[in-house]
């Protein structure tokens, strides 16, 4: 397994190379060049020639390729050209908060989405089966943003019940240390802190959650269904096992693997940051930033990004190899 995991990682050097060249290319072939895209309006000869200078824009492109991937290997990512602040450091400020809200999204996905695909799938055909496939069907078809929106006219301005928008309430003179505001009230015994925090989590997670809960529940069904035909079930359940012990060992174990693609392709969808969902709940996530970004063109920020959600995106599929040997012991052997 750790021979796998070195080789797995030894294969990021190649694609994050390739990727490096592919947005450098993609920069330098804006429409007038990079200074002037980075400009805009204000793009006067002058300017021009001060944004080549200060980036280094009027160099041959080897050397330019070569300063920008050292720049890389020691982790910067260049300056926002709207704020002027490091790339990396308003991505480490912000990161926290889109990884609570994803975490707990998928986390509802997981716990709600594999009862309900199993539950479908031993009641195939009848009236469960229905309701579950109908509502996953539903939520797949249901556009983020209006969710969000409905969920936040019913709970929070009908209902009063919830909080409408942003990490927790400005009033509350809560200690941040980490930047996961529930966590930070857990490590400050800042209960009350911890647990606005957490509250301000439920309807950004609802809405960012039930996309990914109806795919998880509609994959689980179909492979839980397969499996159901498979001769090691029907024979485990002739020796007389009680179907607790035949769904633990012998179906859901083996329906997992395209159950756990599933949740490791839509984790990253969600780390990658959800621009909908932040924009409307105000949460202070990369997804928030990222619209910021595009609608100011700024580009390194759109450059780092792109590099930070790859190697997000790679770390997410190694991971999800692991568990592939975990679940089924023959992808360990092979």
């Amino acid at each position: 397994m750790l021979r796998f995991v070195v080789r797995r990682l030894a294969l990021l050097v190649p694609v994050m190379l390739g990727l490096s060249l592919l947005l450098f290319a993609w920069v330098r072939a804006l429409p007038g060049g990079p200074a002037r895209a980075l400009l805009g309006e204000r793009a006067t000869p002058e300017a021009i020639a001060r944004v080549n200078e200060r980036y280094g824009f009027d160099q041959p492109i080897v050397i330019q390729y070569f300063r920008y991937l050292g720049a890389l290997l020691h982790g910067d990512f260049g300056n926002s050209v709207r704020t002027g602040q490091s790339v990396v450091g308003s991505f480490l400020e912000r990161f926290p908060a889109t990884i609570e809200l994803a975490v707990t999204a998928m986390i509802f996905a997981v716990v709600v989405g594999i009862p309900l695909g199993y539950l479908a799938a031993r009641h195939q055909g009848r009236t469960v089966d229905t309701v579950v496939m109908s509502g996953s069907l539903l939520g797949v078809v249901t556009p983020v943003f209006f969710l969000a929106i409905l969920l936040k006219l019913v709970f929070a301005n009908w209902l009063h019940w919830l909080p409408t928008s942003l990490r927790q309430d400005p009033r509350i003179d809560a200690t941040h240390i980490t930047n996961f505001y529930v966590l930070d009230g857990i490590l400050t015994r800042e209960w009350d802190a911890s647990w606005d925090a957490a509250v301000h989590l439920v309807l950004p997670a609802l809405a960012l959650g039930t996309i990914p809960l109806a795919i998880v529940a509609r994959i689980t069904r179909a492979s839980v269904t397969e499996v159901l035909d498979e001769d090691y079930v029907r024979t485990a359940e002739s020796k007389g096992l009680s179907p607790r012990v035949v769904s633990r060992r012998h179906v859901l174990r083996n329906a997992l693997l395209p159950v756990v693609t599933t949740i490791g392709i839509w984790t990253g969808l969600l780390l990658s940051g959800a621009v909908l969902t932040e924009t409307v709940f105000a949460f202070n996530g990369i997804g928030q930033y990222l619209f910021d970004a595009i609608g100011q063109r700024d580009y390194p920020v759109l450059q780092g990004y792109i590099l930070f959600i790859a190697i997000i995106y790679a770390l997410i599929n190694l991971v999800v190899d692991i568990s592939y040997g975990l679940i089924d012991p023959r992808v360990r052997v092979s």
